[in-house]
C-alpha cells in the first residue's frame, strides 16, 4: 500500500505542465488564464439575480458587466478539476481542517485565523501589485 505522500502529482511536472497551460492560452486566445475577477463576476451575476437595480448604480459592474464568460467557466472548471482529481487520487475528504495546518498551528482557532488572514493579505497585496 502506498502512503499518503505517495498520491498526487509532482508538484514540478504540475508547474511545468501550468506553464505550458499558460503559454498556449496566451498564444491561442490572447488571454492568460485567471479567475480573480470571476469571483466579483459571480456575486454580480447573483446580486443581478436577487438586485438588478443594485447592481445598475454600482460603478463596478457599469464597467465589468457580470456575465458568464470563458473566465467563469474556468473558474467552475477549477473546481470540478480539483474534485475529480482529488476523487481519483482517493485523496478526497470532508475536514474541516487540514492535518498540515493541525500540526503546524494547532487545533485553537485564533493563530490559524492569524496566520491565514496574513496569507491572505500578501495574497491580496501581490494580486493587486500585478494587476489583478
Amino acid at each position: 500500500m502506498t502512503s499518503r505522500e505517495d498520491r498526487g502529482w509532482n508538484p514540478y511536472v504540475a508547474g511545468a505542465l501550468t506553464g505550458v497551460l499558460i503559454v498556449l492560452s496566451a498564444h491561442f486566445t490572447g488571454n492568460y488564464f485567471g479567475a480573480s475577477s470571476s469571483f466579483v463576476r459571480t456575486a454580480g451575476i447573483v446580486e443581478k439575480f436577487l438586485s438588478p437595480e443594485h447592481v445598475a448604480r454600482t460603478s463596478y459592474f457599469t464597467r465589468h458587466v457580470p456575465v458568464v464568460d470563458w473566465q467563469w467557466f474556468f473558474l467552475v472548471g477549477i473546481f470540478f478539476g480539483a474534485l475529480i482529481a482529488a476523487v481519483l487520487s482517493r485523496d478526497f475528504s470532508w475536514r474541516g481542517m487540514p492535518p498540515m495546518w493541525a500540526a503546524r498551528f494547532g487545533p485553537g482557532a485564533p493563530l490559524r485565523s492569524v496566520a491565514a488572514f496574513t496569507g491572505g493579505f500578501i495574497m491580496l497585496v501581490g494580486a493587486r501589485i500585478a494587476g489583478g
